[in-house]
This record gives structure tokens, sequence and C-alpha cells, in this order.
């Protein structure tokens, strides 16, 4: 148990690491971060960031490598991830009008995150 543990606290802080770069990537390519680790009643958005008039709701996605990380958003993922940002737009009613886009940005050991913008339509 103490093991099982131990590892859930690893790959937690190294979800926490992945996050982090990908908020920094995106702050670089001009988006502002307006959310981030956010819970809501129909689930998680790791982070929610505008740029012009578009709120992209990125999934982060850190494994071991690129296609394991590809492939790490399933059909059940992207309906729960669409509810959770249409609760957040209800909730902020200010960006009633921007553009919403889902994005993923995939992050592997020693490789700077890679951004799939639009990863999928709600």
């Amino acid at each position: 148990m103490a093991e099982l543990d131990a590892l859930r606290r690893r790959a937690e802080g190294y979800g926490r690491l992945a996050e982090g770069l990908c908020r920094l990537s995106l702050r670089l390519k001009g988006y502002r971060i307006l959310a981030q680790r956010l819970r809501t009643p129909m689930g998680e958005i790791d982070i929610v960031a505008r740029r012009g008039s578009t709120i992209a709701i990125v999934e982060v996605k850190a494994r071991a490598d690129w296609g394991a990380a590809s492939e790490a958003v399933g059909a059940r993922q992207r309906g729960r991830l669409a509810r959770a940002a249409h609760a957040w737009l209800a909730a902020n009613p200010r960006y009633a009008g921007y553009a919403l886009r889902f994005d993923v940005m995939l992050v592997t050991p020693w490789s700077w995150p890679r951004h799939l913008k639009d990863a999928w339509r709600a």
C-alpha cells in the first residue's frame, strides 16, 4: 500500500510539473491563463487560457512517449471536458462571445510540450 501511495505521489508531482511547463509555454505564445486545475461539478479542467477572442480549454497529458500521450484523451474524457467547459462559461458570462476551442498539450520527459490546437470539437 505504501508503495502504491509513493507511485501516486510521484505521478501527481510529474503531472503538476507538466502543467507548469504547459502554462509557461502558453504564456510565451501570448496566452493569458484564466484558470488552472479548475474543478467544476462536471470534472476538472487542467488549464483555461485566452488569446485574443478565443478561450482554449487545455488538457495536459504527460506520458513516457509521444504515442502514449497522444492516445490519452478518449471520447468519455472529451465529453467530460466539454461539459466542464460549458459549466465554466456559464459561471463566467463575460466570455460568452468568445470562440471555444479544445486543445491538448503533450509532455514527455526531456522535451518541450507539444501543443495540439483544436484537437477535437465538442
